[in-house]
């Protein structure tokens, strides 16, 4: 390997910090395969392309999208396993339109916990001034008639 060419490449410590991820887990991405050096320094140094970079970006997305590291290999070794580019493409287009299926329940789970928290935190503004001494068992039964508290019915939370 030619020098020009190697210092075109990063070491392992460069790719880190470039990427944000930790030089254990850019080994344990090598050694599951799903990163390759593009050949070793005179020192005996991994060293990398520029276009791991984006790979290493990639496996990082994936895993924020909730992939698992040996998901990540099959849809690796799925699309370098098929002959054509459609057929590649055919299976990591079926896995992303399930995960997006599963982002989007999720994300109306969420926003019904996000109406269950606001109407909760509405309904307990008014215990704010309550100065019964009475002990919380009975603030289920409560007729408070401080704002609208009396009108609500209790939420669910």
């Amino acid at each position: 390997m030619s020098e020009e060419i190697q210092q075109a490449l990063l070491k392992v410590g460069e790719l880190a910090r470039k990427t944000g991820k930790t030089v254990r887990a850019l080994r344990l991405y090598e050694e599951m395969g799903l990163l390759s050096p593009a050949g070793r320094s005179p020192g005996r140094f991994r060293l990398y392309g520029r276009d791991e970079v984006a790979r290493v970006h990639w496996i990082g997305k994936l895993q924020r999208m909730g992939f698992s590291l040996p998901q990540i290999r099959g849809v690796l070794e799925s699309v370098e396993g098929s002959r054509t580019a459609p057929g590649a493409m055919q299976g990591v287009r079926e896995l992303f339109r399930t995960r997006l299926e599963d982002t989007r329940r999720q994300v109306a789970e969420l926003l019904e916990l996000e109406r269950d928290l606001a109407e909760s935190l509405a309904y307990l503004e008014g215990c704010r001034g309550c100065e019964e001494t009475h002990g919380p068992g009975i603030c289920a039964s409560c007729d408070n008639q401080e704002g609208d508290r009396h009108r609500r019915r209790a939420p669910s939370l």
